[in-house]
């Protein structure tokens, strides 16, 4: 039996280099090779952090020779060998994790395993909706909202103490004053309350609006296949076609922006590039971001245009939506407010 398991699984690889297994790869190896029906067992008798630590080493274990797993058996069974070789990665692990643990718990492991290194929680609730963050916390402890707050970025903390009880909010403006570093215990155990109770909770429940996702899409378009695509999409769900208009912000809401806004934005834009921005839109458009400048930078900058000549669209609707990005970023940091319309709806990045 134990044979069948192992041919099934293993892939022969005579040339990969051999290599000493150590620590929590040599019980990945074994576990990897007993399969999801053998090594069931064992998996249900590891506790949180050895299940973590022997993921992590499965899903970076890359390939395993025959003589290297020949080896590694000899230490556990007598007289046992294999003809073949593994490879374990992040599918493999996911695969075998999820027949013996719970969704939730296999999607925290293979997050922090896939995710990208230095993402910390503190970087993801930061990312997190200031209103579902602040309905979460309104229910904790102050001291621990405190230390949340102290964690992520100070505009988004600003946004959800706006949004959270006003006496809680006092009370946790109180004790972030005075609050000394905080013991590496707490913040773990804090970390893992978080991690455990509400990210993988907003995993389950958190669905960005399609509507929404299909807008960021077209942003990026260039302006003929954005052009083709709403066209096409007014004809099968014009409602579908307008939302999503709606949402779209683009380099026309640009001139939404007021004097201040603007004038920051075409600070951090480099000059030839708004030179063929700007080469390509409108009357309008080009008016109102030289107004926004002083006489000399706006005569250097229409002198740069004629000195362009001819440009490709394509360059043009690069050029444009760096700008639209690049508006975009000095939002999410606090720099500029960007609106859809002329009212006092503001669209935070």
């Amino acid at each position: 039996m134990a044979e069948s398991v192992l041919q099934n699984q293993l892939t022969v690889s005579s040339d990969e280099e051999e290599r000493e297994l150590k620590g929590s790869e040599r019980a990945a190896v074994l576990l990897l090779a007993l399969g999801e029906i053998h090594g069931k067992a064992i998996w249900n008798q590891l506790d949180e952090i050895e299940i973590r630590q022997i993921s992590a080493a499965m899903a970076n274990l890359g390939p395993v020779t025959p003589k290297m797993l020949e080896d590694l058996f000899k230490d556990f069974v007598k007289r046992i060998a294999s003809k073949g070789a593994l490879t374990g990665n992040v599918d493999a692990t996911e695969r075998l994790l999820t027949n013996f643990l719970p969704g939730d718990r296999v999607s925290i492991i293979m997050e922090e395993i896939r995710g990208p290194a230095g993402r910390n929680m503190w970087e993801k609730l930061s990312n997190v909706q200031e209103n579902v963050l602040a309905n979460y916390l309104k229910n904790e402890y102050p001291q621990t909202v405190a230390v949340v707050l102290s964690k992520i970025k100070s505009d988004h903390a600003a946004r959800v103490l706006g949004i959270l009880p006003e006496e809680l909010a006092l009370e946790v403006v109180g004790r972030m004053l005075r609050m000394d570093a905080v013991q590496k215990e707490v913040l773990e155990k804090v970390e893992q309350t978080l991690r455990v109770e509400f990210m993988s909770n907003l995993t389950n429940t958190s669905r960005r609006d399609s509507h929404e996702m299909m807008a960021d899409i077209f942003n990026n378009f260039d302006r003929q296949t954005e052009a083709r695509f709403l066209a096409a999409l007014e004809e099968d769900n014009r409602e579908a076609a307008d939302r999503i208009k709606t949402l779209m912000f683009t380099f026309d809401d640009l001139m939404k922006l007021d004097a201040a806004s603007c004038q920051t934005l075409l600070r951090n834009v480099e000059k030839d590039k708004l030179a063929i921005a700007l080469k390509g839109s409108t009357d309008t458009a080009r008016e109102y971001f030289l107004g926004n400048m002083s006489s000399r930078a706006a005569k250097l900058l229409e002198d740069d245009m004629e000195a362009l000549g001819p440009v490709r669209l394509r360059d043009v609707d690069d050029a444009q939506t760096g700008m639209v990005n690049m508006a975009k970023d000095l939002a999410a940091k606090g720099e500029i407010m960007i609106s859809k319309s002329n009212g006092d709806d503001e669209i935070i990045y």
